[in-house]
């Protein structure tokens, strides 16, 4: 392992944008939003037009940790890079989006909780890159993958833009909600004990303090931010769909997250998925949210109504430490989606 920064063959332009969409969102956070755009080897000798990736993240994620190392691997955009120096690959442009929330996420969609996402991804990002770089402006070949909340960003928003995206590839996407939501409304009522059952106390307890330095915070902040996206009237009032002094569920909201989950969407846009060339599926299979139940259970809902994924699989890992999947997924959308 090199260390240090790698020299690339591509390069990475950042770039600014000021949001529309999100000016004015309920969380006041910034509207003026970094995108990062890697352009791979050849892009600036050449006048040919080139296939989209859109590279989402998970929970937590800024656009800036993409050249986090961990120890003894290359980062994202290093692997990246590796994969699209490749004479062999049809190269892509790949398309770093921040959706970053104060609250740790948007879930890539619209919502009076946190902000119009979905529009910022779909109708701002997606026009402003095909006008800026010579991508083919064409769902065809186009394409979105991630991973976590990413990867459930990937599955959902080619099945509601199919006129946008015809490829996507997630990596242990938030999927099958009763086993990786449910089992954390019993450890969120335990952990507000603390704070007499209240949100409210909780949030000025984490605003305090370093983030992340309770052993509670990554839960309680996961479901809060979930709320925010799937269960936030028009008002902006967040509903959550359990009792935070029991954990009992609160059916009526749960069903609003329901309504949500990738593996319950698919039949009502089942048009939509078949229409994908590509449709990459994994997940570790010791997962510590059990995504790799979720994954399995997209599948399954896939298959019933005559879909196919053209890549599925359960590896040996859990949920952390797998940006290693990414090349796999790259070059799996990449020649589908290219020409």
């Amino acid at each position: 392992m090199e260390p240090w920064t790698r020299n690339l063959a591509g390069r990475v332009e950042e770039s600014w944008f000021d949001s529309d969409a999100l000016n004015g969102n309920p969380l006041g956070d910034p509207a003026r939003r970094p995108v990062w755009v890697y352009l791979p080897p050849g892009y600036d000798d050449c006048d040919e037009r080139y296939t989209s990736i859109y590279l989402i993240q998970g929970m937590g994620g800024q656009v800036d940790m993409w050249r986090n190392r961990s120890p003894m691997r290359p980062n994202v955009i290093e692997l990246i890079d590796e994969t699209f120096s490749d004479p062999n690959l049809a190269p892509c442009v790949v398309v770093m989006v921040d959706c970053w929330t104060s609250l740790g996420g948007s879930q890539y969609v619209d919502s009076p909780g946190t902000g119009r996402y979905h529009t910022y991804l779909c109708d701002e990002i997606v026009p402003w890159v095909d006008a800026t770089y010579r991508t083919v402006p064409e769902a065809a070949r186009r394409g979105i993958t991630g991973k976590s909340s990413g990867g459930y960003g990937a599955m959902i928003t080619p099945m509601l833009r199919p006129d946008l995206f015809g490829g996507l590839a997630t990596h242990a996407g938030d999927a099958q909600f009763e086993g990786c939501f449910q089992p954390d409304f019993r450890e969120s009522a335990r952990a507000l004990r603390s704070y007499d059952g209240s949100f409210d106390a909780y949030w000025d307890d984490v605003r305090s303090r370093p983030a992340m330095t309770k052993a509670e915070d990554m839960t309680l902040i996961n479901i809060w931010c979930m709320a925010a996206c799937w269960s936030t009237d028009a008002d902006g009032t967040v509903r959550l769909p359990f009792d935070t002094r029991t954990g009992a569920v609160d059916d009526h909201v749960w069903a609003r997250w329901l309504a949500w989950d990738p593996v319950r969407m698919v039949p009502g846009h089942a048009d939509a998925l078949r229409g994908l060339s590509a449709l990459y599926v994994d997940a570790g299979e010791r997962d510590e949210y059990y995504l790799d139940l979720g994954a399995q259970g997209f599948v399954d809902a896939l298959k019933t109504i005559g879909v196919e994924p053209t890549y599925f699989e359960l590896f040996d890992a859990g949920h952390m430490a797998i940006e290693y999947r990414y090349p796999i997924a790259l070059r799996h959308l990449a020649e589908r989606l290219g020409p």
